[in-house]
C-alpha cells in the first residue's frame, strides 16, 4: 500500500481514485466493513482505493484536553489498512493553516482537481473546511457539478453493526479486552520501538522494554497481564501504562517487565497485548515499596496468564 504523506506529496499519478475520508481509529469491524465495500467498488471502477485520514486529529489540535483517547497510531492504522487490500493511505498533515482553507477549496482543489475523485464514502455528519461549513449535503451538490458520486458510510456499514470507535474506547477504560477484541476483530495491542529509559526498573530488580505511545492521551492506564509478541514469538509480561508517579516521570509510556527473557531489547520493535488489568497506577512513598509491589504484580501477571 502507497503512502502519502502531505499535500505536496500528491502527484499527477495520484489523480483518479475511490475515496473514504475519516478517523478510521482502531479500524474495528465496523471500518472493515465500510472499507471492504469501498475496495470492492474501487476494483469494479478499476480505480485505486484511497483513504485519507488526518494527523494530528482536528481535536487534538483545538482542545488536545478534550480530545478522545487514541485507540491506534498512525503506523498502526497503516498496518491494518493494508492488510484489508487498500491501495493508498493520504495522510494530510492537520494544523491551524489547514483548518482555514474553505470548504469549496477543499472539494475543488484538492478532490476534483488534484485527487480527480469519481466516487466519495463520508459520513452523513462529516463537516470540513474553514468554520466547518462544508457538509454532505455541499459534498452531494458538487458531485453532481463534477461528476463523482457521494454515499454515506451508513450504507456501506453491516446492518446489524453497531460498532463504534467510542463504544472501543469504554470497553478498553474498562479493561473488558475480549469485549474490545470481538469489536476489533482481532486483539487490541500496543506496539513500537524500545527506547532508553532511566534504568530504574533494573535497579529495582525488574528490567523493562519502554516503549513511548505517541498519543495525546492513552485509551487505557495501569498495571496489566500482557503477552508480548517478538520477532515471532510470545512471551508473557507485567506491563505499566502511565506516568510512573513514584520516580516523577514526565511522559506518559509502556513499561513492560517481560518473563524468561534475558537479552537486549533496545531499539526492537515489540508487539503489547493486555490480557487482564491488575490495578491502577499509584504513587508509592519509596522505591522498596514500589519494588514490593512490582513483585506482587509480577506473581498476579503469572497467575492471570495461567488461568
Amino acid at each position: 500500500m502507497e503512502l502519502i504523506r502531505g499535500l505536496h506529496n500528491i502527484r499527477d499519478k495520484h489523480k483518479g481514485c475511490v475515496l473514504t475520508i475519516g478517523k478510521f481509529d482502531g479500524v474495528h469491524l465496523g471500518h472493515q466493513a465500510v472499507l471492504r465495500s469501498l475496495i470492492e467498488k474501487a476494483r469494479a471502477m478499476q480505480l485505486p482505493a484511497t483513504v485519507m485520514v488526518f494527523e494530528p486529529q482536528p481535536e487534538e489540535v483545538f482542545s488536545p484536553e478534550h480530545a478522545p483517547a487514541r485507540i491506534s497510531r498512525l503506523r498502526d492504522k497503516y498496518e491494518q489498512l493494508r492488510l484489508l487490500g487498500v491501495d493508498r493511505l493520504l495522510c494530510i498533515r492537520f494544523d491551524r493553516a489547514f483548518s482555514q482553507m474553505s470548504a469549496c477549496y477543499f472539494i475543488e482543489e484538492l478532490l476534483v482537481r488534484q485527487l480527480g475523485i469519481r466516487f466519495l464514502v463520508v459520513g452523513d455528519d462529516f463537516r470540513f473546511g474553514k468554520a466547518r461549513l462544508g457538509d454532505f449535503t455541499m459534498l452531494q451538490e458538487e458531485g453532481r457539478r463534477c461528476d463523482f458520486d457521494v454515499v454515506s458510510t451508513r450504507s456501506f456499514r453491516l446492518e446489524d453493526c453497531r460498532i463504534s470507535s467510542t463504544e472501543v474506547r469504554s470497553a478498553l477504560a474498562l479493561s473488558e479486552f475480549s469485549r474490545v477484541e470481538a469489536m476489533l476483530g482481532r486483539p487490541f495491542s500496543i506496539s513500537g520501538k524500545v527506547v532508553h529509559g532511566d534504568k530504574k526498573g533494573r535497579t529495582l530488580g525488574f528490567p523493562t522494554a519502554n516503549v513511548l505511545l505517541n498519543r495525546c492521551k492513552a485509551p487505557l492506564a495501569g498495571v496489566f497481564a500482557v503477552r508480548v509478541n517478538l520477532n515471532g514469538q510470545t512471551y508473557d509480561g507485567v506491563a505499566n501504562i502511565g506516568n510512573r508517579p513514584t520516580v516523577n516521570g514526565q511522559r506518559s509510556q509502556l513499561e513492560v517487565h517481560v518473563f524468561e527473557f534475558t537479552g537486549a531489547l533496545y531499539g526492537k520493535r515489540i508487539e503489547v497485548v493486555p490480557v487482564a488489568k491488575i490495578r491502577n497506577e499509584m504513587k508509592f512513598a519509596s522505591l522498596e515499596a514500589l519494588q514490593q509491589q512490582i513483585r506482587q504484580d509480577a506473581d498476579k501477571a503469572r497467575e492471570l496468564l495461567l488461568a
